[in-house]
């Protein structure tokens, strides 16, 4: 497996062709990344690069946090994340990473949390039915039954309720890249990504190009 990097979505917007279609597409600032722990199958029983992103004040990381950094050039960084990897040789302490890297790629695979929507129905939460409108109806947009009577007498684990709505984890596979700008550390990507701008993002380099 290749490794990823990490950056944050800037925003959505949408570019035309030649012939006027119109693709939507979401431009993602990627990197720098800084190699920050690199780790074997002989000292933790198996192979994976840790990364950081985003440079930050040193007084806003954990003294554990500064030491720990201190092995890969001292930089201050906010995000640390690990990739498992097959070959760590070509990797070193405080290498740089840049996009430009990853130019030989075509897809890319994004994991971020989903924008946060609070408390919502069925409804909105699990695209249920609603009940009739009209005819002296009080059953609009109540959940209904939600269970058997006597016989289990209690709700079955798993029950689709009403509840919390978003901020999870979301996984987008096999995102078209439609262009790389390793100037401006930009990455435009065709479709819609999780969260909002601004939003951390894992973002792993699938297919190579043919």
């Amino acid at each position: 497996m290749p490794l990823g990097m990490l950056g944050h979505k800037v925003g959505m917007t949408q570019i035309f062709d030649e012939s006027g279609n119109v693709t939507p597409v979401t431009v993602l600032h990627v990197g720098p990344c800084i190699v920050t722990q690199i780790k074997t199958v002989l000292t933790d029983g198996y192979n994976a690069v840790q990364i950081g992103y985003d440079t930050v004040l040193p007084k806003n990381l954990t003294k554990p946090e500064q030491g720990h950094l201190k092995k890969s050039g001292g930089s201050s960084l906010k995000y640390l994340y690990e990739f498992k990897i097959d070959d760590v040789d070509k990797f070193s302490l405080g290498q740089s990473i840049s996009i430009n890297t990853f130019e030989d790629f075509s897809a890319i695979t994004i994991t971020g949390k989903s924008i946060g929507k609070g408390f919502a129905g069925n409804q909105k939460r699990h695209n249920f039915g609603r009940g009739p409108m009209t005819h002296g109806s009080k059953n609009h947009r109540a959940p209904g039954s939600i269970g058997a009577g006597t016989t289990p007498g209690r709700v079955i684990p798993g029950k689709k309720m009403a509840g919390r709505l978003g901020g999870k984890k979301v996984t987008v596979k096999n995102l078209e890249i439609i262009k790389l700008d390793s100037k401006e550390n930009l990455l435009i990507v065709k479709g819609a990504v999780p969260g909002k701008p601004g939003n951390l993002l894992r973002i792993q380099f699938l297919d190579t190009k043919k």
